[in-house]
């Protein structure tokens, strides 16, 4: 862990920008999230799209060199490591593994790293397809299936790069209540782990409602909740709210919300809390895969993602430097226009305000 900065600034990552089998039956030959990403178009006047990636590209993630350019501009900006989204979708079946079994297996990029299980079905209708029906189902086949995805993980949890929280691999399930048995889950890796030398797994439970959840996840046997906020302000910005829906059915547009104004709402003071992690949101902008379907925060720009950060700063600069732990949504989920990566509008704007608020020297006022 490097402890010069303030904050464990950790990025979710997207392993979507390499073509898969399943994608080019579901979508089209040489389909990658680059596809939605280059057919978005401007929706309304002043609309931020479509969004051009700057400084690495439009890259492929089967390469090495873009991998490590990645981690070494991550790296520079302050984030400690990224938080790869996970696929196993039961009985084995895994989808979108290349990128992070080549960085597993190679031992490159030296950067930090952790996993975050997408347990979820994928609909079609969510993914930029025109149906509801489910491309691939998650299955919970009991516990022979969640045997073979612990074994399928242990590598990563013994590689000397895995992030860890009192010495145990932090390790989140995003989908928490979708899991019919996900006590007996945790209990089960809690007792593979220690055969397998390790002190333990480090649990996190992702979820979009705390004050609802947050007792039961503590009950499964979570150490602790990342809460992501992102849709705080439809309960605490009622009227804007409101008239974005309102347009939204007239105009047939997005729904638009400022984001000056709804990052308010994306931390809460339950992130004093040493359990709850306060999730860091740049940006976001879902109309490439849902067109007019989508929320689009507009005009979010690094000047109001630096009050943002400095209010997640400050609900975990008493907790212990072990504990200070930040996620940010996300690194790389251009389709949802939710990304820290440099664009050609705003350059390296957002990771600048990352490396401003995690640095030790700047305090907060």
């Amino acid at each position: 862990m490097d402890t010069i900065n303030r904050a464990r600034v950790i990025a979710f990552y997207l392993p979507q920008f390499h073509p898969i089998p399943e994608n080019d039956e579901w979508w089209m030959k040489g389909f990658t999230e680059w596809t939605n990403v280059g057919k978005a178009r401007q929706l309304f006047p002043g609309h931020y799209q479509p969004k051009v990636p700057a400084d690495l590209g439009y890259y492929d993630l089967r390469v090495p060199e873009t991998r490590q350019a990645q981690a070494d501009m991550a790296k520079e900006y302050g984030i400690e490591g990224f938080c790869y989204w996970h696929y196993w979708f039961g009985n084995g079946k895994r989808l979108l593994e290349r990128p992070f079994n080549e960085v597993l297996a190679s031992g490159k990029p030296d950067f930090p790293f952790c996993l975050a299980w997408a347990n979820e079905s994928w609909k079609g209708f969510f993914h930029g397809v025109k149906t509801k029906q489910a491309l691939i189902t998650q299955l919970y086949p009991g516990e022979s299936d969640y045997i073979a995805h612990f074994n399928a993980v242990l590598p990563a949890f013994k590689d000397s790069r895995y992030i860890t929280v009192d010495g145990k691999p932090v390790f989140m399930i995003y989908q928490p209540f979708q899991h019919p048995q996900v006590r007996e889950f945790i209990a089960l890796w809690q007792k593979l782990a220690v055969q397998n030398g390790l002190k333990g797994i480090y649990f996190i439970g992702q979820t979009y409602h705390l004050a609802e959840e947050r007792a039961e996840l503590m009950n499964m046997g979570f150490d602790a909740i990342n809460v992501i906020r992102l849709f705080d302000f439809e309960n605490k910005a009622k009227f804007a709210y409101k008239c974005a829906k309102w347009r939204h059915r007239v105009f047939r547009c997005p729904k638009i919300m400022e984001y000056r104004k709804v990052s308010r709402f994306f931390v809460g003071d339950e992130e004093y809390d040493i359990e709850i992690i306060p999730t860091i949101i740049p940006n976001w902008d879902h109309s490439p895969r849902s067109l007019n379907k989508a929320l689009v925060l507009n005009h979010a720009e690094p000047a109001y993602f630096d009050r943002h950060v400095k209010d997640v700063m400050v609900r975990i600069e008493n907790k212990p430097l072990e504990h200070r732990l930040v996620f940010v949504k996300s690194w790389n989920e251009w389709g949802e226009g939710n990304y820290l990566e440099p664009d050609l509008r705003y350059g390296r704007g957002y990771l600048e305000v990352i490396r401003k608020w995690n640095m030790p020297n700047n305090r907060i006022k």
